[in-house]
């Protein structure tokens, strides 16, 4: 039975557009996503509906608070992680945000990185997959499976409607 851990990653905009706010995982040498990049996000809670779980990350991370989110789409992680869970995601790209980002938090240093130049960074190689997807301006929402074993990608499907 596939019963995944639900969870957000959000990709923020400056208010221009032009660059990204970014996490350098770098604080927890323990951390599975350390030494990479990543947007924010985490598990939803059980009392809370996805975007109020996207816009409570936003908060608890980065310090700003989301006035405007859109969902570019999902992605099931089956075998992902230290203990191969299952996890669902849902992806956002976040357009408009009041407040003062923290400079970091307890995963890492916070940083505004270029659009143009997101992919030149240290990510997850499957994130390279999907994250133009995040950026490129096609309004349907994209939604896909990659399955990982034993730490390692195995494949990666998907479909725009």
């Amino acid at each position: 039975m596939y019963t995944p851990i639900l969870a957000t990653l959000g990709y923020i905009l400056s208010h221009d557009g032009s660059q990204v706010l970014m996490i350098h995982r770098n604080k927890r040498p323990e951390d599975t996503h350390y030494g990479k990049y990543n947007g924010l996000g985490g598990r939803i809670e059980p009392d809370e509906h996805v975007t109020g779980g996207m816009k409570r990350e936003i908060f608890e991370e980065a310090g700003i608070h989301v006035e405007s989110l859109n969902l570019r789409g999902t992605i099931s992680w089956p075998g992902f992680g230290k203990d191969n869970e299952n996890w669902f995601g849902f992806i956002y790209l976040i357009d408009k945000w009041s407040g003062e980002p923290h400079e970091g938090n307890h995963e890492g240093t916070l940083e505004w990185v270029p659009v143009s130049d997101i992919l030149k960074l240290p990510l997850w190689d499957s994130d390279r997959l999907f994250l133009p997807m995040v950026f490129d301006g096609d309004p349907r929402p994209f939604h896909g499976v990659m399955p990982y074993k034993d730490g390692d990608m195995v494949s990666w499907s998907f479909e725009r409607l």
